[in-house]
C-alpha cells in the first residue's frame, strides 16, 4: 500500500471539533455506531482478511521476528471476536453524564461532579490490528475522539478496518472526524503527533520497550507510559501441582507472544523436585524453552525427551520475552519469590499458585502490581476478560489507571454548579 501525505496538525484539529459533537450525543446513538462497526466487520471480512495476509507476507519477507507476525494474524474467530467486543462495549453502562456525587450548600449552590470524555486520545501502537477496533469502539462509547497510529507492518488491515470504523460512525449521524487514522508510514509524524497537546489530551503507546519509552520522554501531553509486562508465576509448597501445571501452561504456551503471558516461574524447593520434570515434559511439547537457574536444572535429572533446558543467564530473569521461551528459578519461601518480584517484575501480572489461604492472601495484598492472581493466570489479564469489552491499554502506572483502561479509566469529570444570583462574600 501506499502511503500518503498527513497533515497530523489538521487531524488533530478535526478530531477535536469531532469530539466536541460526540460528547453531546447520546448513548443510544453511541452504540448504534458500535452495532454497524460491528456489522461492517463481518459483512468486510474478505476485504479485512486480504489486506491482513498481505501484511503478513510482506512481513515475513521483510524478515519480521515472528512474534509480532503472530500478534499481527487475524482469521475469522479474531474478527468475529471484534465485533462481539463492540456490541459487549455497546451494551455496558453510559460512562459519560453520571453525577458522580452533588450536594446542595449552605447558600443554596447546588452543586455536582459529572464524568465526562477526557476529550480526544491519541494511540501509537505496533502489530496487532485489532486494537483498532478495540480502541476505537471503547473511545466511540464514552465519547472521546480517538488518532491511530498503527505500526508499518499492519499498514494494510489497519486501514481498511479504521475505513469500517469512519463509516459505521458516520452511517448514524455522528461526525466520522471522531476516528482519525495515521496512513502514513512517515515516522516523523510520531514527532509531531507527540507535540500535539493543543488537541490530545492523552497519548498512549502500545508496543515495545523502546516505543513506551520514547513516548514518555518526547510527549507534551499526558501520556501512560507503562504496560510492559514481566509477569511471575509463583509456586509454592502448598500448591495443588497437577492445578499448577495446568495453570503454567496457560499463562506461558497459550499465546506467548502477549504482555500478560507468563516470563518467570518461580517454584517452591520443597516442590521443585516433582513439578519441574512434569513442566519440561509439557514446555517440550509446546515448544516452550526453560532458562533454568542451577537448583531448577538440578531438579530437571532425568529430563524427558523433547525437553529444551539451557541454563539462565542474569538478563534472563526480568525480560519480557514475548516468545515461547521462560525463565525458571527455585526459591526456598515465598518471602524469596516476593522478593523476586519485587526485584524484577515491571508491575503488570503476578500470580500464585498454593492451596494456603493465608499465603495466597498475604501475596495478594503485599505484592505490588497492576494485577494479582490466585490460581488462575496471568492471561486473564485483560479488559475483555475483566468485564470490560475491552482495553485502551494495560496500565502499570499508579497515577490516573492502572491494569486494563476500560471506559472509566478514559472518562475525567467536571464540576457543575447552579445558583440563583448567590455572590461569594
Amino acid at each position: 500500500m501506499t502511503a500518503i501525505a498527513v497533515d497530523i496538525t489538521q487531524m488533530g484539529a478535526a478530531a477535536r471539533s469531532a469530539s466536541r459533537k460526540l460528547a453531546a450525543s447520546d448513548n443510544a446513538t453511541r452504540n448504534a455506531a458500535l452495532g454497524a462497526i460491528a456489522s461492517g466487520l463481518l459483512s468486510k471480512e474478505p476485504e479485512i482478511l486480504a489486506a491482513n495476509e498481505q501484511d503478513n507476507t510482506a512481513a515475513r519477507e521483510s524478515g519480521l521476528d515472528e512474534h509480532v507476525i503472530d500478534r499481527m494474524v487475524l482469521n475469522h474467530d479474531r474478527i468475529v471476536a471484534m465485533a462481539d467486543a463492540c456490541r459487549e462495549i455497546a451494551a455496558l453502562p453510559d460512562p459519560i453524564g453520571n453525577v458522580l456525587e452533588e450536594r446542595i450548600m449552605p447558600n443554596g449552590l447546588q452543586i455536582q461532579r459529572v464524568s465526562v470524555p477526557l476529550g480526544v486520545i491519541g494511540v501509537i501502537f505496533e502489530s496487532r490490528p485489532n486494537v483498532t477496533i478495540d480502541i476505537t469502539a471503547l473511545c466511540l462509547k464514552s465519547g472521546n475522539g480517538v488518532i491511530l497510529r498503527g505500526g508499518k507492518e499492519a499498514l494494510g488491515a489497519n486501514s481498511v478496518l479504521a475505513e469500517i470504523a469512519r463509516n459505521a460512525v458516520k452511517s448514524v449521524g455522528l461526525p466520522e472526524d471522531a476516528v482519525q487514522f495515521v496512513s502514513s508510514t512517515d515516522r516523523s509524524l510520531v514527532g509531531e503527533m507527540l507535540r500535539l497537546d493543543r488537541y490530545i489530551d492523552l497519548i498512549i503507546p502500545r508496543g515495545s520497550a523502546e516505543l513506551v519509552r520514547f513516548v514518555g520522554e518526547t510527549a507534551t501531553m499526558p501520556a501512560i507510559t507503562g504496560g510492559i509486562g514481566v509477569c511471575h508465576t509463583y509456586v509454592d509448597a502448598a500448591a495443588d501441582l497437577d492445578k499448577a501445571l495446568k495453570v503454567v501452561m496457560n499463562a506461558k504456551a497459550k499465546r506467548p507472544t502477549v504482555c500478560n503471558a507468563l516470563d518467570t516461574l518461580l517454584v517452591h524447593s520443597s516442590v521443585a523436585n516433582q513439578f519441574l520434570p512434569d513442566l519440561a515434559r509439557e514446555f517440550g511439547v509446546s515448544g516452550v524453552e526453560m532458562r533454568a537457574d542451577g537448583r531448577a536444572i538440578e531438579a530437571l535429572h532425568g529430563l524427558a525427551d523433547g525437553a529444551r533446558v539451557s541454563p539462565a543467564s542474569a538478563d534472563d530473569f526480568g525480560t519480557e520475552f514475548l516468545a515461547s521461551i521462560a525463565a525458571v528459578k527455585v526459591v526456598d519461601s515465598m518471602d524469596d519469590a516476593m522478593d523476586h518480584i519485587a526485584e524484577y517484575g515491571s508491575g503488570h501480572s503476578e500470580a500464585i499458585i498454593t492451596e494456603d489461604k493465608d499465603a495466597s492472601e498475604r501475596f495478594l495484598a503485599e505484592v505490588d502490581a497492576a494485577a494479582v492472581f490466585a490460581n488462575t493466570s496471568t492471561y486473564f489479564n485483560d479488559g475483555g476478560q475483566f468485564g470490560l469489552g475491552a482495553e485502551v491499554a494495560i496500565s502499570t502506572s499508579k497515577l490516573h489507571a492502572r491494569g486494563p483502561m476500560g471506559l472509566r479509566e478514559i472518562t475525567t469529570y467536571k464540576w457543575v454548579v447552579r445558583g440563583d444570583g448567590q455572590i461569594r462574600e
